[in-house]
């Protein structure tokens, strides 16, 4: 039997607390060994530290981390891990560039440690089944509705306002996690909306217009300012019937009718991702997808900047 890989946690903050924890106490592929984290306590009688330079000093035996900090100061921290020889989760998105990501990919290869660009989302009931049901369709038409309220899910979170925060792309960062995965080609950003508050560095709300290399049209619609019922929504309009995954991928219907979940769905996003991060880890590769970052990149590159009211979280 092959033992559990002693991972720790640095970053501990609301995604770590709300997701990664969990996932981890609830599989035996791993054993949580220590948490870092400059700000606030640590989980139960697990050993903390503030620093990652602190738990590589106190001799704690680790295989592994998962990076939970906001993506600005991820690359520095992960080069310490890579360093150390400790395979690398890296929460999405995976950094605040593409050039870092990239550069951290060729680090770990260079070391023969293993990287992981994680994208929740993806593991979502519906989106394998989505990928599946649309592989050998054609595709006319589809739109993505990301509409959340920033004050629930990132409540004084003043990192995801700064530059390499991502502002609404934080969240919309898993819609096209799910876009890349799902539809049968590849897609580029034609025109592009960003609204910036004029007391913030990044995008409160955009809207975006991609097509695919077949022609078909993809519309996306995100916003950080939705209150009560929250949209997560994508419908793909095919030559045989349309598609909907909702609720962030967990529901897909057809033409309004809910199919049987595939055998293969996880039993939780963040329980695949660690299924999948242990898996890479015993077959000694990486798994650093930068497709939705790509895209994210481009959208920026492409997009016409409005000024718009001031935010106050």
């Amino acid at each position: 039997m092959t033992a559990p890989i002693r991972i720790a946690i640095v970053g501990l903050g609301k995604i770590a607390r709300d997701q990664h924890v969990p996932a981890i106490a609830a599989t035996s592929k791993f054993d949580l060994v220590a948490t870092v984290s400059r700000h606030g306590d640590g989980v139960d009688d697990i050993p903390h530290f503030e620093d990652i330079r602190d738990l590589i000093a106190s001799g704690i035996a680790v295989d592994a981390v998962a990076l939970c900090t906001p993506p600005q100061v991820r690359r520095a921290i992960a080069l310490v891990a890579i360093a150390q020889g400790w395979h690398v989760f890296l929460e999405k998105p995976p950094g605040a560039t593409l050039a870092e990501v990239v550069a951290l990919r060729e680090a770990a290869a260079t070391a023969g440690i293993s990287l992981f660009a994680s994208w929740h989302s993806r593991y979502a009931h519906g989106v394998e089944p989505a990928r599946q049901w649309l592989s050998n369709r054609i595709l006319r038409r589809a739109t993505i509705t990301w509409r959340e309220d920033v004050r629930v899910w990132h409540p004084g979170q003043d990192w995801i306002w700064e530059p390499g925060g991502f502002g609404v792309f934080d969240p919309g960062i898993n819609a096209l996690s799910i876009a890349t995965q799902i539809l049968p080609d590849p897609f580029f950003v034609e025109t592009a909306e960003l609204d910036v508050p004029n007391n913030r560095a990044a995008p409160i709300a955009a809207r975006v217009a991609f097509r695919d290399t077949a022609g078909a049209p993809i519309a996306m619609d995100l916003d950080f300012r939705q209150q009560g019922t929250q949209t997560w929504d994508i419908v793909v309009e095919t030559d045989s019937g349309t598609l909907t995954l909702s609720e962030g991928g967990a529901v897909m219907r057809v033409d309004g009718a809910a199919p049987r979940a595939s055998d293969a769905a996880l039993p939780g996003e963040y329980i695949g991702l660690y299924r999948r991060f242990a898996a890479i880890v015993h077959a000694g590769v990486s798994d650093v997808d930068i497709s939705p970052l790509r895209l994210v990149g481009d959208i920026y590159l492409r997009g016409r900047f409005n000024s718009v009211d001031a935010f106050i979280s």
